[in-house]
């Protein structure tokens, strides 16, 4: 096995460093590499294909970095849960062979946290992460002061002990998805000062939290309508 990191601005360094540091544990071969999607045109204008132009970017860039070593095949994490949300990138997946291997098997989110406990591996309470772009509306030019707001603003909530939120950018207002025990804990704890101040000071001027709660794809609904 060999595993592949992207180190583009549209990834949170937070998780970056965690994969760095999961794969070193495991003694599993790492490499990581930046796809330059942020030099993409086609990604940058931020359309409603936007998933599809990063991830043929990245699995290009991905394929050409595992060519030296010998016999492997790229494959990615998409589970079957996936599938139910608007995801063009597994489009590009398909054009270029990119297998799904929890796909084939037929295994959810849930299920994959399963075996993950009964491996005993850490990463099965992790909770889900997508790439910072995803808190942008489709419209809106994709650039790195945006992609470092909105990550130094998650920064700071994850400072304070949330784990499952979004940090959604619409210009200078952040609006928050909290997970339901995590919207419980901001009012229970009175933690709402201490969240303003933090996301303020990542540069927002605004802060509102989304009283739905943490959904996926949140974002995609503009295309609904």
């Amino acid at each position: 096995m060999v595993a592949v990191t992207s180190t583009s601005s549209i990834h949170a360094r937070r998780e970056i460093e965690t994969a760095v540091a999961y794969a070193s544990t495991l003694c599993i071969p790492h490499v990581i590499c930046d796809p330059g999607m942020m030099d993409d045109p086609s990604f940058v204008e931020n359309n409603p294909l936007r998933c599809y132009y990063c991830k043929r970017c990245m699995f290009v860039k991905m394929s050409k970095e595992i060519a030296a070593f010998e016999g492997s095949h790229l494959v990615h994490g998409v589970n079957c849960d996936d599938l139910r949300d608007y995801r063009p990138g597994l489009q590009a997946a398909e054009e270029l062979g990119i297998s799904a291997p929890m796909v084939e098997a037929g295994l959810s989110k849930a299920d994959i946290r399963a075996l993950a406990r009964t491996f005993g591996l850490d990463v099965a309470h992790k909770p889900a992460m997508s790439c910072l772009a995803t808190r942008i509306s489709y419209g809106e030019p994709i650039v790195a002061e945006t992609l470092a707001r909105i990550e130094a603003a998650e920064m700071a909530l994850f400072d304070l002990g949330f784990a499952q939120f979004r940090v959604r950018h619409h210009g200078v207002v952040a609006r928050i998805e909290f997970s339901a025990s995590d919207l419980k804990r901001l009012f229970e704890e009175d933690l709402m000062g201490r969240v303003v101040d933090g996301v303020r000071g990542a540069g927002y001027l605004h802060v509102a939290a989304d009283l739905e709660g943490y959904g996926t794809g949140r974002m995609n609904r503009v295309l609904e309508v």
